[in-house]
Protein backbone atom coordinates (compact mmCIF):
# COMPACT_ATOMS: atom_id res chain seq x y z
CA UNK A 1 0.00 0.00 0.00
CA UNK A 2 1.20 3.32 -0.49
CA UNK A 3 0.71 6.21 2.08
CA UNK A 4 1.19 10.31 1.72
CA UNK A 5 1.17 12.01 4.57
CA UNK A 6 0.43 15.55 4.71
CA UNK A 7 1.04 17.55 8.12
CA UNK A 8 -2.10 19.23 9.47
CA UNK A 9 -2.36 21.95 12.19
CA UNK A 10 -3.03 21.16 15.86
CA UNK A 11 -1.34 18.01 15.68
CA UNK A 12 -3.15 16.30 12.63
CA UNK A 13 -2.33 14.83 9.52
CA UNK A 14 -3.84 13.63 6.30
CA UNK A 15 -2.69 10.05 5.13
CA UNK A 16 -4.07 9.70 1.58
CA UNK A 17 -3.67 5.74 0.98
CA UNK A 18 -3.84 4.02 -2.25
CA UNK A 19 -5.06 0.08 -2.61
CA UNK A 20 -2.79 -1.60 -4.90
CA UNK A 21 -5.13 -3.03 -8.12
CA UNK A 22 -4.20 -6.40 -7.37
CA UNK A 23 -5.67 -6.44 -3.57
CA UNK A 24 -8.61 -4.82 -4.95
CA UNK A 25 -9.18 -7.70 -7.45
CA UNK A 26 -8.51 -10.04 -5.00
CA UNK A 27 -11.25 -8.43 -2.14
CA UNK A 28 -13.44 -8.11 -4.91
CA UNK A 29 -12.77 -12.12 -6.16
CA UNK A 30 -13.52 -12.18 -2.08
CA UNK A 31 -16.99 -10.54 -1.99
CA UNK A 32 -18.09 -12.39 -5.67
CA UNK A 33 -17.33 -15.56 -3.33
CA UNK A 34 -19.86 -14.64 -0.91
CA UNK A 35 -22.38 -13.39 -3.24
CA UNK A 36 -21.99 -16.91 -4.65
CA UNK A 37 -22.65 -19.24 -1.46
CA UNK A 38 -26.22 -17.14 -1.88
CA UNK A 39 -26.72 -17.46 -5.35
CA UNK A 40 -29.15 -19.91 -7.72
CA UNK A 41 -27.72 -20.07 -11.19
CA UNK A 42 -28.86 -22.79 -13.63
CA UNK A 43 -25.70 -24.97 -14.63
CA UNK A 44 -23.82 -24.20 -11.23
CA UNK A 45 -24.19 -26.04 -7.49
CA UNK A 46 -25.88 -23.73 -5.03
CA UNK A 47 -22.35 -22.05 -3.23
CA UNK A 48 -20.26 -23.17 -6.23
CA UNK A 49 -21.03 -20.43 -8.33
CA UNK A 50 -17.59 -18.55 -9.65
CA UNK A 51 -16.73 -15.25 -8.86
CA UNK A 52 -16.60 -14.03 -13.03
CA UNK A 53 -20.11 -15.40 -13.14
CA UNK A 54 -21.59 -13.62 -9.95
CA UNK A 55 -19.54 -10.27 -11.29
CA UNK A 56 -22.02 -10.48 -14.20
CA UNK A 57 -25.08 -11.29 -12.90
CA UNK A 58 -24.73 -8.77 -9.65
CA UNK A 59 -22.64 -5.80 -11.41
CA UNK A 60 -19.09 -5.20 -10.31
CA UNK A 61 -19.86 -1.67 -8.98
CA UNK A 62 -22.18 -4.12 -6.08
CA UNK A 63 -19.83 -6.57 -5.80
CA UNK A 64 -16.67 -3.80 -5.46
CA UNK A 65 -18.65 -1.80 -3.37
CA UNK A 66 -19.78 -4.87 -0.53
CA UNK A 67 -15.93 -5.78 -0.76
CA UNK A 68 -14.92 -2.41 0.12
CA UNK A 69 -17.02 -2.71 3.31
CA UNK A 70 -15.24 -6.08 4.38
CA UNK A 71 -11.85 -4.55 3.61
CA UNK A 72 -11.88 -0.79 4.75
CA UNK A 73 -11.11 -1.32 8.62
CA UNK A 74 -8.42 -3.74 7.57
CA UNK A 75 -7.05 -1.15 4.90
CA UNK A 76 -7.44 1.62 7.22
CA UNK A 77 -4.92 -0.12 10.03
CA UNK A 78 -2.80 -1.12 6.89
CA UNK A 79 -2.59 2.65 6.44
CA UNK A 80 -1.50 3.95 9.43
CA UNK A 81 1.03 1.21 10.13
CA UNK A 82 2.51 1.85 6.50
CA UNK A 83 2.76 5.74 7.18
CA UNK A 84 4.18 4.81 10.70
CA UNK A 85 2.24 7.66 12.81
CA UNK A 86 1.10 7.02 16.24
CA UNK A 87 -2.84 8.24 15.78
CA UNK A 88 -4.70 9.17 18.87
CA UNK A 89 -8.91 9.48 18.85
CA UNK A 90 -11.26 8.84 16.25
CA UNK A 91 -9.80 9.45 12.48
CA UNK A 92 -11.99 11.46 9.87
CA UNK A 93 -12.03 8.71 7.55
CA UNK A 94 -12.76 9.97 3.65
CA UNK A 95 -13.69 7.76 0.84
CA UNK A 96 -14.33 8.16 -3.08
CA UNK A 97 -17.69 9.07 -4.83
CA UNK A 98 -16.74 6.58 -7.36
CA UNK A 99 -15.52 3.10 -7.31
CA UNK A 100 -12.59 2.67 -9.31
CA UNK A 101 -12.94 0.59 -12.37
CA UNK A 102 -11.00 -2.92 -13.07
CA UNK A 103 -7.66 -2.64 -13.13
CA UNK A 104 -7.78 0.53 -11.10
CA UNK A 105 -6.22 1.12 -7.09
CA UNK A 106 -8.89 2.49 -4.47
CA UNK A 107 -7.81 5.47 -2.95
CA UNK A 108 -9.07 6.83 0.55
CA UNK A 109 -8.30 10.01 3.35
CA UNK A 110 -7.91 9.99 7.03
CA UNK A 111 -7.26 12.79 8.94
CA UNK A 112 -6.58 11.95 12.64
CA UNK A 113 -4.45 12.96 15.79
CA UNK A 114 -1.11 12.10 16.15
CA UNK A 115 1.12 11.85 18.95
CA UNK A 116 2.75 15.29 19.36
CA UNK A 117 6.55 15.88 19.02
CA UNK A 118 8.74 16.69 22.07
CA UNK A 119 11.83 18.49 21.68
CA UNK A 120 14.25 16.96 24.50
CA UNK A 121 15.40 19.47 26.84
CA UNK A 122 18.29 17.55 29.41
CA UNK A 123 17.24 13.87 29.49
CA UNK A 124 20.09 11.93 31.11
CA UNK A 125 21.05 12.71 35.14
CA UNK A 126 17.80 14.46 36.11
CA UNK A 127 17.55 14.80 39.78
CA UNK A 128 13.96 12.83 41.22
CA UNK A 129 13.04 12.63 44.63
CA UNK A 130 12.55 9.10 45.84
CA UNK A 131 11.49 7.81 49.22
CA UNK A 132 12.66 4.29 50.45
CA UNK A 133 9.89 1.27 51.09
CA UNK A 134 8.30 1.25 54.16
CA UNK A 135 6.03 -0.71 56.56
CA UNK A 136 4.67 1.09 59.50
CA UNK A 137 3.07 0.12 62.32
CA UNK A 138 -0.08 1.74 61.18
CA UNK A 139 -0.25 -0.91 57.74
CA UNK A 140 0.52 -3.88 60.02
CA UNK A 141 -2.10 -2.85 62.47
CA UNK A 142 -4.43 -2.55 59.78
CA UNK A 143 -3.94 -6.24 57.94
CA UNK A 144 -3.93 -7.74 61.28
CA UNK A 145 -7.37 -6.19 61.51
CA UNK A 146 -8.73 -7.68 58.53
CA UNK A 147 -6.94 -10.64 59.32
CA UNK A 148 -9.16 -10.94 62.80
CA UNK A 149 -12.48 -9.87 60.45
CA UNK A 150 -11.95 -12.88 58.43
CA UNK A 151 -11.29 -14.84 61.69
CA UNK A 152 -14.53 -13.29 63.53
CA UNK A 153 -17.52 -15.60 64.72
CA UNK A 154 -20.80 -14.50 65.13
CA UNK A 155 -22.74 -15.28 68.41
CA UNK A 156 -26.31 -15.49 69.06
CA UNK A 157 -26.87 -11.90 71.22
CA UNK A 158 -29.64 -12.12 74.13
CA UNK A 159 -30.08 -8.29 73.80
CA UNK A 160 -31.25 -5.72 71.01
CA UNK A 161 -29.62 -5.16 68.06
CA UNK A 162 -27.41 -2.40 67.62
CA UNK A 163 -24.97 -0.83 64.89
CA UNK A 164 -22.45 -3.59 63.66
CA UNK A 165 -24.64 -6.71 64.64
CA UNK A 166 -26.31 -9.27 62.02
CA UNK A 167 -30.03 -9.83 61.98
CA UNK A 168 -31.79 -12.83 61.17
CA UNK A 169 -35.59 -11.77 60.17
CA UNK A 170 -38.05 -12.50 57.89
CA UNK A 171 -39.99 -9.70 55.96
CA UNK A 172 -42.88 -8.99 53.57
CA UNK A 173 -42.97 -5.51 51.70
CA UNK A 174 -46.35 -3.80 50.19
CA UNK A 175 -47.09 -0.69 49.00
CA UNK A 176 -50.48 0.79 49.41
CA UNK A 177 -51.69 -2.82 51.61
CA UNK A 178 -50.44 -4.77 48.17
CA UNK A 179 -47.52 -7.15 48.45
CA UNK A 180 -45.41 -6.45 45.86
CA UNK A 181 -43.26 -9.06 43.92
CA UNK A 182 -39.49 -9.78 45.35
CA UNK A 183 -40.40 -7.94 48.55
CA UNK A 184 -40.24 -11.29 50.63
CA UNK A 185 -37.96 -12.87 52.39
CA UNK A 186 -37.35 -15.67 55.42
CA UNK A 187 -34.49 -16.49 57.16
CA UNK A 188 -32.50 -13.19 55.96
CA UNK A 189 -29.11 -12.19 57.84
CA UNK A 190 -28.29 -8.94 57.42
CA UNK A 191 -25.54 -6.46 58.60
CA UNK A 192 -27.22 -3.05 59.71
CA UNK A 193 -24.86 -0.46 58.84
CA UNK A 194 -23.77 -2.51 55.91
CA UNK A 195 -25.87 -0.53 53.67
CA UNK A 196 -27.10 -3.71 51.97
CA UNK A 197 -30.24 -2.48 52.29
CA UNK A 198 -32.77 0.06 50.92
CA UNK A 199 -31.61 3.43 52.67
CA UNK A 200 -33.59 3.60 56.18
CA UNK A 201 -33.80 -0.21 56.67
CA UNK A 202 -31.32 -1.12 58.38
CA UNK A 203 -31.18 1.70 60.39
CA UNK A 204 -35.05 0.92 61.72
CA UNK A 205 -33.37 -2.61 63.20
CA UNK A 206 -31.68 -1.01 65.88
CA UNK A 207 -32.93 -1.37 69.64
CA UNK A 208 -35.04 -4.70 68.67
CA UNK A 209 -34.19 -8.07 69.74
CA UNK A 210 -35.18 -11.78 68.81
CA UNK A 211 -39.73 -12.68 68.66
CA UNK A 212 -40.21 -8.84 68.02
CA UNK A 213 -42.44 -7.87 65.28
CA UNK A 214 -42.12 -4.03 63.67
CA UNK A 215 -43.21 -2.39 60.30
CA UNK A 216 -40.14 -0.81 58.76
CA UNK A 217 -41.07 2.62 56.57
CA UNK A 218 -39.12 3.00 53.74
CA UNK A 219 -39.17 4.97 50.56
CA UNK A 220 -37.65 3.57 47.27
CA UNK A 221 -34.33 6.05 45.74
CA UNK A 222 -36.00 7.59 42.45
CA UNK A 223 -32.82 5.42 41.24
CA UNK A 224 -34.04 2.45 41.66
CA UNK A 225 -33.54 -0.47 39.28
CA UNK A 226 -36.92 -2.20 39.68
CA UNK A 227 -38.28 1.00 37.64
CA UNK A 228 -42.28 -0.11 39.27
CA UNK A 229 -40.82 0.66 42.46
CA UNK A 230 -38.68 3.88 42.41
CA UNK A 231 -39.64 6.34 44.47
CA UNK A 232 -42.54 4.79 45.71
CA UNK A 233 -43.44 4.13 49.95
CA UNK A 234 -43.31 0.90 51.13
CA UNK A 235 -43.59 -0.92 54.43
CA UNK A 236 -42.27 -4.43 55.25
CA UNK A 237 -43.52 -6.28 58.11
CA UNK A 238 -40.65 -7.74 60.17
CA UNK A 239 -39.58 -10.36 61.96
CA UNK A 240 -36.80 -10.68 63.72
CA UNK A 241 -35.74 -14.27 64.48
CA UNK A 242 -32.10 -13.96 65.76
CA UNK A 243 -30.04 -11.07 66.86
CA UNK A 244 -25.95 -12.11 66.22
CA UNK A 245 -23.21 -10.37 67.24
CA UNK A 246 -19.31 -10.58 65.61
CA UNK A 247 -17.06 -11.92 68.02
CA UNK A 248 -12.95 -10.76 67.00
CA UNK A 249 -10.42 -12.86 68.46
CA UNK A 250 -7.64 -11.80 70.65
CA UNK A 251 -4.74 -10.60 68.86
CA UNK A 252 -2.12 -12.81 70.66
CA UNK A 253 0.51 -15.64 70.19
CA UNK A 254 -2.83 -18.03 69.70
CA UNK A 255 -3.69 -16.16 67.08
CA UNK A 256 -0.73 -16.20 65.17
CA UNK A 257 -0.67 -19.94 65.53
CA UNK A 258 -3.98 -20.59 64.58
CA UNK A 259 -4.16 -18.39 62.05
CA UNK A 260 -0.65 -17.73 59.88
CA UNK A 261 1.03 -20.83 61.65
CA UNK A 262 4.12 -18.37 63.38
CA UNK A 263 5.19 -19.22 66.87
CA UNK A 264 4.09 -16.10 68.38
CA UNK A 265 2.74 -12.22 67.44
CA UNK A 266 5.90 -10.69 66.62
CA UNK A 267 6.88 -13.39 63.91
CA UNK A 268 3.58 -12.85 62.27
CA UNK A 269 3.62 -9.02 62.50
CA UNK A 270 7.63 -9.19 61.24
CA UNK A 271 6.09 -11.34 58.42
CA UNK A 272 3.40 -8.85 57.52
CA UNK A 273 5.97 -6.34 57.68
CA UNK A 274 8.36 -8.05 55.50
CA UNK A 275 5.28 -8.42 52.97
CA UNK A 276 4.17 -4.73 52.94
CA UNK A 277 8.28 -3.44 52.29
CA UNK A 278 7.89 -5.64 49.35
CA UNK A 279 4.46 -4.67 47.73
CA UNK A 280 5.65 -0.68 48.71
CA UNK A 281 9.10 -1.45 47.23
CA UNK A 282 7.42 -2.15 43.52
CA UNK A 283 5.16 0.88 44.09
CA UNK A 284 8.15 2.82 44.44
CA UNK A 285 9.93 1.47 41.90
CA UNK A 286 6.89 2.19 39.28
CA UNK A 287 6.28 5.78 40.71
CA UNK A 288 9.80 6.52 40.72
CA UNK A 289 10.02 4.97 36.72
CA UNK A 290 6.90 7.78 36.32
CA UNK A 291 8.63 10.55 38.18
CA UNK A 292 11.66 10.37 36.02
CA UNK A 293 9.74 10.60 33.09
CA UNK A 294 7.85 13.54 34.27
CA UNK A 295 11.19 15.08 35.19
CA UNK A 296 12.30 14.95 31.35
CA UNK A 297 8.93 16.44 29.99
CA UNK A 298 9.24 19.10 32.56
CA UNK A 299 12.72 19.67 30.93
CA UNK A 300 11.46 19.03 27.28
CA UNK A 301 9.19 21.25 25.04
CA UNK A 302 6.05 19.65 24.12
CA UNK A 303 3.17 21.25 22.67
CA UNK A 304 0.05 19.41 22.91
CA UNK A 305 -3.42 20.66 21.55
CA UNK A 306 -6.40 20.72 23.55
CA UNK A 307 -8.23 18.81 20.82
CA UNK A 308 -5.64 16.11 21.25
CA UNK A 309 -6.22 16.11 24.90
CA UNK A 310 -9.92 15.27 24.26
CA UNK A 311 -9.75 13.22 21.55
CA UNK A 312 -6.62 11.27 24.40
CA UNK A 313 -9.29 11.24 27.64
CA UNK A 314 -12.37 9.66 25.09
CA UNK A 315 -10.12 6.90 24.48
CA UNK A 316 -9.53 6.20 28.19
CA UNK A 317 -13.00 6.44 28.74
CA UNK A 318 -13.80 4.51 25.54
CA UNK A 319 -11.04 1.90 26.97
CA UNK A 320 -12.66 1.60 30.63
CA UNK A 321 -16.17 0.69 28.76
CA UNK A 322 -15.23 -1.56 26.78
CA UNK A 323 -13.40 -3.37 30.14
CA UNK A 324 -16.05 -3.15 32.40
CA UNK A 325 -18.37 -4.80 29.37
CA UNK A 326 -16.51 -7.89 30.37
CA UNK A 327 -17.83 -7.44 33.50
CA UNK A 328 -21.33 -7.33 32.40
CA UNK A 329 -21.40 -3.63 33.42
CA UNK A 330 -23.05 -1.22 30.40
CA UNK A 331 -21.88 2.27 30.25
CA UNK A 332 -25.05 3.45 31.34
CA UNK A 333 -25.08 1.57 34.29
CA UNK A 334 -21.85 2.62 35.01
CA UNK A 335 -22.45 5.92 34.81
CA UNK A 336 -25.43 5.66 37.17
CA UNK A 337 -23.31 4.47 39.60
CA UNK A 338 -20.62 6.69 39.49
CA UNK A 339 -23.69 9.88 38.99
CA UNK A 340 -22.02 11.65 36.66
CA UNK A 341 -22.56 12.10 32.98
CA UNK A 342 -20.43 11.20 30.36
CA UNK A 343 -18.81 14.70 29.51
CA UNK A 344 -17.70 15.29 33.08
CA UNK A 345 -16.03 11.62 33.49
CA UNK A 346 -14.56 12.75 30.20
CA UNK A 347 -13.64 15.59 31.71
CA UNK A 348 -12.08 14.61 34.85
CA UNK A 349 -10.09 12.43 32.65
CA UNK A 350 -8.13 15.79 30.94
CA UNK A 351 -5.01 16.13 32.69
CA UNK A 352 -4.25 11.83 33.35
CA UNK A 353 -4.75 12.35 29.11
CA UNK A 354 -2.51 15.33 28.72
CA UNK A 355 -0.26 13.44 31.14
CA UNK A 356 -0.09 10.28 29.13
CA UNK A 357 0.47 12.45 25.90
CA UNK A 358 3.51 13.81 26.82
CA UNK A 359 5.48 11.04 28.28
CA UNK A 360 4.83 8.87 25.27
CA UNK A 361 5.86 11.99 23.57
CA UNK A 362 8.99 11.99 25.51
CA UNK A 363 9.81 8.63 25.22
CA UNK A 364 9.11 8.35 21.60
CA UNK A 365 11.77 11.05 21.33
CA UNK A 366 14.83 9.31 23.42
CA UNK A 367 14.01 6.20 21.07
CA UNK A 368 14.66 8.28 18.12
CA UNK A 369 17.82 10.17 19.83
CA UNK A 370 19.03 6.84 21.39
CA UNK A 371 18.45 5.03 17.92
CA UNK A 372 17.08 2.25 20.08
CA UNK A 373 15.78 -0.46 18.31
CA UNK A 374 14.31 -4.06 19.49
CA UNK A 375 16.08 -7.03 18.01
CA UNK A 376 14.47 -10.09 16.95
CA UNK A 377 15.96 -11.55 20.55
CA UNK A 378 14.30 -8.81 22.70
CA UNK A 379 11.33 -9.91 20.75
CA UNK A 380 11.11 -13.45 21.12
CA UNK A 381 12.24 -13.01 24.82
CA UNK A 382 8.84 -10.68 25.00
CA UNK A 383 6.97 -13.64 23.42
CA UNK A 384 8.45 -15.97 26.09
CA UNK A 385 5.38 -16.18 28.65
CA UNK A 386 2.39 -15.85 26.05
CA UNK A 387 3.87 -18.54 24.06
CA UNK A 388 4.40 -20.76 26.66
CA UNK A 389 0.48 -20.28 27.79
CA UNK A 390 -0.28 -21.27 24.08
CA UNK A 391 1.63 -23.98 23.96
CA UNK A 392 3.23 -22.57 20.52
CA UNK A 393 6.67 -21.59 19.58
CA UNK A 394 7.75 -17.70 20.71
CA UNK A 395 8.42 -18.03 16.50
CA UNK A 396 5.08 -18.92 15.84
CA UNK A 397 3.81 -16.23 18.05
CA UNK A 398 5.79 -13.63 16.30
CA UNK A 399 4.91 -14.36 12.84
CA UNK A 400 1.63 -14.29 13.76
CA UNK A 401 1.43 -10.85 15.53
CA UNK A 402 3.30 -9.75 11.67
CA UNK A 403 0.77 -11.53 10.00
CA UNK A 404 -2.31 -9.56 11.72
CA UNK A 405 -0.01 -6.18 11.30
CA UNK A 406 0.28 -6.19 15.52
CA UNK A 407 4.48 -6.80 15.42
CA UNK A 408 5.03 -3.18 15.14
CA UNK A 409 2.95 -2.53 18.10
CA UNK A 410 5.01 -4.72 20.26
CA UNK A 411 8.37 -3.13 19.19
CA UNK A 412 7.20 0.31 19.88
CA UNK A 413 6.50 -0.84 23.37
CA UNK A 414 9.61 -2.85 24.25
CA UNK A 415 11.04 0.41 22.50
CA UNK A 416 9.32 2.74 24.97
CA UNK A 417 10.29 0.36 27.89
CA UNK A 418 14.03 0.23 26.84
CA UNK A 419 13.97 4.43 26.79
CA UNK A 420 12.16 4.49 30.05
CA UNK A 421 14.83 1.93 31.92
CA UNK A 422 17.57 4.22 29.97
CA UNK A 423 16.00 7.34 31.48
CA UNK A 424 16.09 5.41 35.04
CA UNK A 425 19.30 4.41 34.72
CA UNK A 426 21.03 7.87 34.36
CA UNK A 427 18.68 9.45 36.62
CA UNK A 428 20.02 10.67 39.97
CA UNK A 429 17.67 9.43 43.32
CA UNK A 430 17.68 12.67 45.76
CA UNK A 431 15.47 13.08 49.19
CA UNK A 432 12.32 13.59 48.84
CA UNK A 433 12.48 16.51 50.93
CA UNK A 434 15.37 17.82 48.89
CA UNK A 435 13.04 17.52 45.56
CA UNK A 436 9.90 18.74 47.73
CA UNK A 437 12.08 22.24 48.54
CA UNK A 438 13.48 22.51 44.45
CA UNK A 439 10.00 21.62 42.90
CA UNK A 440 11.10 18.45 41.57
CA UNK A 441 8.82 15.75 41.02
CA UNK A 442 9.50 12.83 43.60
CA UNK A 443 7.91 9.45 44.34
CA UNK A 444 4.68 9.97 46.58
CA UNK A 445 4.07 8.45 50.19
CA UNK A 446 2.81 5.53 50.60
CA UNK A 447 -0.53 4.47 51.33
CA UNK A 448 -2.21 2.81 54.20
CA UNK A 449 -4.30 -0.26 53.16
CA UNK A 450 -3.21 -4.12 53.28
CA UNK A 451 -0.49 -5.65 50.97
CA UNK A 452 0.21 -8.78 52.87
CA UNK A 453 -3.00 -10.86 52.17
Amino acid sequence: MKTTVTELPESRVRVEAEVPPEVVEREVAKAARQFGREMRIPGFRKGKVPPPVVIRRVGREAVLDEAVRDSIGRWYADAIGEAKIAPVGDPDLKLPDTLPGEGEPYTFTVEIGVRPEAKLGTYKGVEVGRREPEATDEQIDAELAQMQERAARLETAEREAKEGDFVVMDFVGSIDGEEFEGGAGRDQMIEIGSGRLIPGFEEQLVGHKAGEEITVNVTFPEEYGATHLAGKDAQFAVTVKEVKEKVLPELDDDFAVDQAGFDNLQELRADIASKIKEADERAVDQAYREAVIDAVVAQATIDVPESLVEARARELWERMIHSLSHQRISKEMYLQMAGKTEEEIISEALPEAETALKREAVLAAVIAAEDIEPSDGDILDALQASAARENVKPEKLRDRLEQQGRLDELKEDLASRRAADLLVEEAKPISVEDAQKRDLPFTPPAVVESAAS
